[in-house]
């Protein structure tokens, strides 16, 4: 059944939707790397894979003057609204780069390089609704802090290619 996420950073100068033909097209995880944990502040990331985005759109809020830019392919599925800020970028030495807000600095979504015309990783806590896209794994299983439970219901994967 299709679907739209919609989602904003916490000031709403990034605002994003994602038409989805399924909820099937996102697939929501925990991430327990060390990186993840130090990004989020937490014990783990919680992130939404969402298939789609193409190269030349660099972010999930990509806009200029209310219009999707995009230097390569197709429009793709997502549709920004229009805003007065664009993310700010931070490339690790990994290279994983993650886009927040520069006015209130909300972390809003991250990509490896070679996967950057493919996907975008959304922060879950920005969606609107995230209880639309439940998570359906957990990555870097080892890395779990003992004190953590595992997620029941869901699969786990000690590390990421396995």
């Amino acid at each position: 059944m299709a679907t739209t996420l919609t989602g904003r950073c916490v000031c709403a100068h990034l605002q994003y939707s994602a038409k989805l033909a399924s909820t099937d097209d996102a697939r929501t995880s925990l991430c327990h790397c060390s990186s993840c944990k130090r990004a989020f502040g937490t014990n783990y990331g919680l992130t939404t894979k969402v298939r789609g985005l193409h190269a030349g759109l660099h972010s999930v809020a990509t806009i200029r003057g209310g219009a999707l830019m995009s230097s390569h392919g197709p429009r793709s599925r997502w549709k920004a609204s229009p805003t007065r800020d664009q993310p700010k970028e931070f490339k690790q030495d990994n290279g994983v780069v993650r886009e927040f807000c520069d006015t209130c600095g909300a972390f809003v979504c991250e990509y490896g390089e070679a996967a950057a015309d493919k996907f975008r990783y959304v922060m879950w806590g920005t969606f609107d609704e995230p209880d639309t896209v439940p998570p359906k794994g957990e990555f870097f299983c080892a890395q779990r802090e003992a004190w953590m439970p595992k997620v029941d219901g869901v699969f786990h994967k000690q590390e990421i290619k396995q």
